[in-house]
């Protein structure tokens, strides 16, 4: 199996992931931002990655969206299972998994890319960086407004994670896709200080999953904290 990604891309994490905690070798394909979409287009008629190719004849040519990779995943290789067999903690584990998709992992993202444009810049002052980061900030039109809704969405969602996560898992007692896409979608937010001081666990829990699924840590959670 081939992964097409963008190397920095929190949902792609969330594939490798799976991927790690399925114990399913792959390889990976690093894309480059804009020039993307022509590797991508007749794959799956769309512009965003992770995309998956299975490269087997009886499979189909490609997975595109990191929920429907999580979905073939499971259906591929059943266990190591993240599908938990309640049926009601199950429709509540993907009920999480789609907010963290298109509610939290977004307001990750905005929040993270307008910290490496200001303060974080250290970070990674070079010209290619920062080219990157100003047109991820031109592309889904990152300015103080919109984060400043997005940090508040965060803090309302890492309040409520940190009474899920008081347990060992977020949904019932069982690994599922809700752990894995909180893990990755979560992530970027381990390089911006004040996001460490104030939810310890949070990247406590990240690490954790992290090992769980033989997947590198995070940037800035190479010594396993923030």
């Amino acid at each position: 199996m081939k992964l097409l990604q963008f190397s920095t891309s929190h949902y792609c994490r969330k594939a490798r992931l799976a991927l790690g905690y399925k114990q399913i070798s792959y390889t990976v394909e690093n894309l480059t931002p804009g020039l993307h979409a022509l590797r991508l287009k007749p794959l799956t008629g769309l512009t965003t990655l992770p995309v998956l190719l299975p490269e087997q004849d009886s499979l189909p040519t490609a997975i595109a969206d990191s929920t429907q990779i999580l979905h073939f995943l499971q259906t591929y290789q059943p266990e190591p299972s993240y599908e938990l067999p309640d049926p009601i903690l199950q429709s509540q584990a993907c009920l999480l998994e789609d907010w963290l998709d298109e509610s939290i992992g977004v307001a990750a993202r905005f929040v993270y890319y307008q910290f490496r444009s200001q303060e974080g810049k250290p970070l990674d002052p070079s010209l290619a960086s920062q080219l990157v980061i100003q047109v991820v900030r031109w592309q889904y039109g990152i300015n103080t407004a919109v984060v400043d809704l997005a940090a508040k969405r965060l803090d309302i969602a890492l309040t409520e994670l940190a009474y899920r996560w008081k347990q060992p898992y977020l949904v019932g007692n069982q690994f599922s896709v809700a752990d894995i896409a909180a893990a990755a979608l979560l992530s970027p937010l381990a390089r911006i200080p004040v996001y460490c001081q104030t939810y310890p666990w949070l990247f406590e829990r990240i690490v954790e999953v992290h090992h769980r699924c033989a997947e590198s840590l995070p940037p800035g959670l190479e010594t396993a904290s923030c």
